[in-house]
């Protein structure tokens, strides 16, 4: 048994084939992927919510504060590693004022000594952050009473 086209069908099969092997070579490339850092790291702040709190901890088994900021941003695309303390933390980036606040941005509250950044959070939008409070990990609005009146600054870490 043998299978023959004609000539013609033949052409016109290889030559449908070298144009779809060129468009595909030389066409438009619109597909792109880029990581927004913020999101991503905020994204991954999330999955943590209702992760106990530990003083001094830093890993999903308790966080503090600042261990907690300290391991999402190693954790999450970014990365980076950034100081241990809320204080040192507060060193770092870029200060932001509160309106122009992105997600991943770092928001900084003074609870202990007056006049000293003891607590740290992740910006998480419309705001709120994600931080590690006494009552573990969890999504706090910036706008509770607490929270405002202790109100310290925000860092950009990420560029």
């Amino acid at each position: 048994m043998s299978f023959r086209l004609p000539v013609l069908k033949w052409l016109v099969a290889v030559l449908l084939l070298v144009v779809l092997i060129v468009a595909f070579i030389f066409g438009p490339a619109t597909a792109s992927a880029s990581i927004n850092y913020g999101d991503e790291v905020a994204a991954v702040a999330e999955t943590y919510v209702g992760s106990p709190y530990k003083y001094g901890g830093t890993t999903p088994k308790g966080f503090d504060a600042s261990g907690f900021t300290q391991y999402v941003y190693k954790d999450a695309a970014t990365e980076m590693k950034i100081p241990r303390t809320s204080a040192e933390q507060y060193k770092t980036g870029e200060s932001i004022k509160q309106e122009h606040l992105k997600t991943g941005d770092l928001v900084f509250y003074v609870t202990g000594e007056k006049g000293k950044v003891s607590f740290v959070g992740i910006y998480n939008g419309d705001g709120a952050f994600i931080g590690s409070t006494t009552k573990g990990v969890k999504i706090v609005k910036m706008s509770d009473k607490y929270w405002k009146d202790r109100y310290m600054g925000a860092k950009r870490i990420i560029k």
